[in-house]
């Protein structure tokens, strides 16, 4: 199931939506900014059809 969750880009600061599939309990993934272009890692730790924490660095 995907969940979408609103984010703060770490480079630009602008937040825009991702979608996590909370079907994978422990993730780590790299994704670019919807705004700035940047590439930033994301963190989630989910239980199906929730994100239980959410986490970005920059690379």
């Amino acid at each position: 199931m995907e969940v979408s969750e609103s984010i703060s880009c770490p480079f630009c600061g602008q937040r825009f939506e991702l979608v996590v599939d909370t079907s994978v309990a422990s993730q780590r993934f790299t994704t670019d900014c919807e705004v700035c272009c940047r590439p930033f890692e994301v963190f989630a730790e989910c239980e199906p059809g929730e994100i239980l924490s959410l986490d970005v660095a920059g690379n």
